[in-house]
């Protein structure tokens, strides 16, 4: 009778703790492989997985999925696959995760910490690795966010150390990274970051700033020429604009270079000039003559509204001023081809009060969208109702005018705001273009 209620008592506890715990534990085998530098020498993602399919073999492990990841971990929340799985896990689906180590899982503290709220949800009720194993466990737990803060620590540590490794690069007068156009890096791994001279395209850099510093070349001028010769980069492609001004800009090319840019330290390089200091100042003096920089935001009421009816560039404005002799100030604005398609274009420029006129010849030709410009033509009458009554006091009623819409978009032109005229353009039908001074509806 006793051994009875003895068999009896155990199945029950046995009972009890079964229905305290899955039966059987669901795993994900996942495995990463970084792209960071400190991971190169790394197990491959194959090698990871190979070697715990063995170990999943070896303990009985029933792994239910298999996912793949190359990708950083540096950052939170910026692994796809990483971020599936821990859904996946929210979801049920396995309640256990096999990785090669630790660090394959979190480098960063927001994706530790995800991992660590499984558990304390019971969702995750496992993480196994080569060598250890985490439970739902205050120690067992710590031991994952210490060993998932080491990893984090070596990522910031590393960091610290590249930086400081690239600031003795530079106080040694090797600046970091691709050389300029007019210099090739050297290859060997005890010359790193080192440049020597190209001896095809050094003289050509040379020409460029004895040509605007001697000549008084522009930046268009020097493109052009530099199209004409074929002059290509190392890398085989032509330079744009862009780049003509950041050669002629570049401290580099006369001995002294500033890292990171805008950073104010600045090294003297032990590289060879290709110019001298006083040519490079020259140069700089040209170019700050032709240059008129942007004290402020600007808004012109067609760009972007209108293209360039010879090259299909975008159309762009600007304002001049002109002092008058009484000592006022006359403002002018002009639209212009962007050259974006075609650096020679030659559409000529028009002036705003031209365009004006041009488009509203347009407007008795042009379709409209007057649905939309009767719903303006009410709302502005029911705001001037609004004023009568609130302001001066007129008794409100109800204004019924019947506007021609067509003589209404020519009043938004000529006094509308600029948003009024931005939105009335916006209403047409069809595509503008601007060709010699006209406003067309087909470019060709």
């Amino acid at each position: 009778m006793e051994n009875t209620l003895i068999r009896a008592g155990l199945e029950g506890i046995r009972r009890q703790a079964l229905q305290a715990q899955p039966l059987t534990t669901k795993y994900c085998l996942y495995s990463r492989k970084s792209t960071e530098a400190e991971d190169r020498q790394a197990l491959s993602i194959e090698s990871q997985v190979k070697e715990m399919l063995a170990l999943a073999e070896r303990e009985g492990l029933n792994v239910v999925e298999i996912k793949r990841e190359s990708h950083s971990s540096k950052e939170v929340g910026q692994r796809p696959v990483y971020n599936e799985m821990l859904a996946e896990v929210r979801a049920g689906k396995y309640n256990g995760i096999l990785t090669w180590a630790p660090d394959r899982l979190s480098r960063n503290a927001g994706d530790l910490g995800s991992i660590v709220d499984l558990m304390d949800q019971k969702l995750l009720i496992e993480i196994r690795t080569y060598g250890q194993r985490f439970t739902n466990n205050p120690s067992e737990k710590f031991l994952l966010m210490i060993l998932g803060s080491q990893a984090k620590l070596e990522n910031d540590n590393k960091a610290v150390n590249v930086k400081r490794g690239l600031r003795a690069r530079c106080e040694m007068g090797w600046r970091p990274g691709q050389a300029p156009t007019g210099y090739l890096n050297e290859k060997h791994i005890d010359k790193k970051c080192q440049c020597r001279i190209d001896p095809k395209r050094a003289p050509v850099i040379k020409q460029m700033f004895e040509k605007v510093a001697s000549e008084q070349w522009s930046g268009r001028r020097l493109y052009r020429w530099l199209r004409e010769t074929d002059f290509k980069t190392h890398g085989g492609k032509p330079l744009v604009l862009a780049n003509v001004y950041l050669i002629l800009r570049n401290s580099f090319y006369y001995g002294e270079f500033e890292y990171p840019v805008g950073g104010g330290q600045w090294y003297t390089g032990k590289h060879t000039p290709i110019i001298d200091k006083a040519l490079f100042e020259k140069v700089q003096m040209a170019l700050n003559e032709n240059f008129i920089p942007k004290t402020e935001s600007k808004e012109f009421a067609f760009t972007k509204l209108i293209r360039c009816g010879h090259c299909g560039s975008g159309i762009s404005a600007d304002e001049k001023f002109k002092k008058l002799a009484n000592g006022g100030v006359n403002r002018h604005v002009y639209y212009f081809c962007t050259k974006a398609r075609n650096i020679d274009c030659k559409n000529s420029p028009i002036n705003e009060p031209s365009l004006i006129e041009e488009l509203i010849g347009l407007m008795d030709t042009v379709d409209l969208d007057e649905i939309g410009i009767r719903a303006r033509i009410e709302d502005e009458i029911a705001r001037f109702n609004k004023f009568r009554s609130g302001v001066l006091g007129h008794k409100q009623e109800k204004i019924s005018v019947d506007v021609d819409v067509r003589n209404y978009t020519k009043y938004l032109l000529r006094e509308g705001t600029i948003i009024e005229k931005r939105e009335l353009l916006g209403c047409l039908q069809s595509k503008l273009f601007l060709k010699d001074k006209k406003i067309v509806l087909d470019a060709k």
